[in-house]
């Protein structure tokens, strides 16, 4: 397994390396001239050129980009043009939010999904199942941003049982920090849960249909074993598959749901930055959410291998 881990792990090294160009080629393939754009209508062509200069764009695309190639395998990332901090600081204040949103939402889905899907399959065909299906399609097809602010208006405006915007630190209590999360995590995990909980249903419905099914239904084995035992551990390849690929929505979805609720995660941090054409942050942050789906992806390769040991081969 660990051979295994360690050829996905050299995998991921070209991959990181196209991505580290794209997020580069950023400040070129932009329309207009980025510099321009920064300083304004108003601005000077002095303006301008210090612009130029402070963003390498006066110097051959090959050496800047092996130059910030090198700040960023060291840990530096550049630095903001309207912030003057460095990219990693801006990003390390807002790293907290984000991840606490994207990691409850993560385990929130996975515990109602699975479930959901399993149950949907067990009884397919019945109310049961065609209430799940709906409630998946449903979840799927209605914008994040319209789910929260239900939730929002519902929970936080009319009933007021939780806050309708802004983030506690977990260092100042476990409630205060969950009772801000709350209402976000309900509203970007309903779309993955419905991606999960169709799948599952999917993949349940195969495997329940193969004849060790049958056999371990003949020799007296109970529901429960079966389902969660047998047929779940055998139709949790293509389950892992859409929850390592879900983490894409959990990145897209985390910024608009921060818009949403007023998170001041790292999803707020990049709108600001786009707004605003702060190519450094917005280069800084695409570089770190791409890492981050592709030591995902990483990690759901290991897994296959620990599924099913024919992956190794």
């Amino acid at each position: 397994m660990w051979r295994y881990a360690g050829r996905r792990a050299l995998s991921t090294i070209p991959v990181m390396a196209i991505v580290a160009l794209f997020v580069f080629s950023l400040l070129y393939i932009a329309p207009g001239d980025p510099a321009a754009i920064i300083a304004g209508d108003q601005a000077s062509a002095e303006d301008i050129a210090r612009i130029h200069a402070s963003l390498g764009l006066d110097r051959p695309f090959l050496v800047r980009f092996a130059e910030w190639l090198w700040d960023v395998a060291r840990g530096d990332l550049g630095t903001s043009i309207f912030a003057n901090l460095t990219v990693t600081h801006m990003i390390g204040q807002r790293v907290e939010p984000t991840l606490s949103l994207m990691a409850l939402t993560l385990v929130f889905s996975i515990v109602v999904a699975v479930p959901l899907g399993v149950l949907a399959a067990a009884k397919a065909g019945s109310w049961i199942d065609r209430l799940v299906m709906l409630f998946a399609v449903l979840g799927f097809s209605v914008p994040v941003f319209v789910v929260g602010y239900v939730l929002a208006y519902v929970f936080a405006l009319q009933l007021d049982w939780l806050p309708v915007q802004g983030y506690t630190p977990l260092s100042r209590g476990v409630w205060p920090w969950l009772s801000n999360l709350i209402l976000p995590v309900l509203a970007l995990g309903a779309i993955y849960i419905a991606l999960i909980a169709r799948i599952t249903r999917a993949s349940m419905l195969e495997v329940l249909g193969q004849d060790y099914i049958r056999t371990a239904r003949a020799k007296g084995l109970g529901l429960a074993p079966i389902l969660f035992l047998h047929a779940l551990k055998n139709a949790s390849v293509p389950i892992v598959t859409v929850i390592g690929l879900g983490v894409a929505l959990l990145i897209g979805g985390a910024v608009v749901t921060e818009s949403v609720f007023a998170i001041p995660g790292i999803g707020r941090l990049v709108v600001d930055a786009i707004l605003r054409r702060d190519y450094p942050v917005i280069q800084g942050v695409t570089l770190m959410f791409s890492f981050l789906y592709v030591l995902v992806n990483l990690v759901v390769d290991v897994l296959y291998s620990l599924l099913d040991p024919r992956i190794r081969q």
